[in-house]
């Protein structure tokens, strides 16, 4: 059983049964420029090996402070290797009287001496840093 629609026998008009895919192509085309623009933040470039460990996904946050510690010891505030401790400690205190307070997250090699990711810590404890992270990578197919 169908539907009919009276129209006049001179109508030129013709009802249109189709779906229009213009709106659902344009909000793709926008999330597709939304990514692209927003991973290059998330990505880091120093290489490291993260330790591989379960862990739930947690969105990173744009105010979000990533220190990484490389295979041989060196800290990195962000991309920027730092030439000490002494440094890390500056940049900990600027981070610790931002309102709201950033997230520590510590990027360090699985190689890595646990003396040199102990500092970061250590100096983030002692500026008052009340929120510090791990980042770690999943195992091989405990997704």
């Amino acid at each position: 059983m169908a539907i009919n629609f009276p129209q006049p026998p001179d109508a030129e008009d013709q009802l249109i049964a189709t779906i229009n895919t213009t709106p659902l192509v344009d909000v793709m085309l926008v999330l597709l420029i939304i990514f692209l623009i927003t991973i290059p933040v998330v990505n880091s470039s120093i290489a490291v090996t993260l330790p591989l460990e379960p862990a739930r996904a947690q969105g990173s946050q744009v105010e979000d402070v990533i220190v990484t510690v490389d295979a041989q010891g060196a800290i990195y505030w962000f991309d920027t290797r730092l030439p000490g401790t002494k440094d890390l400690q500056e940049l900990l205190g600027r981070v610790a009287v931002m309102q709201p307070q950033p997230e520590l997250h510590i990027r360090a090699d699985a190689r890595a001496d646990y003396e040199s990711i102990g500092q970061v810590v250590h100096a983030a404890q002692q500026n008052g840093i009340a929120r510090i992270g791990f980042l770690t990578e999943p195992p091989e197919g405990s997704q």
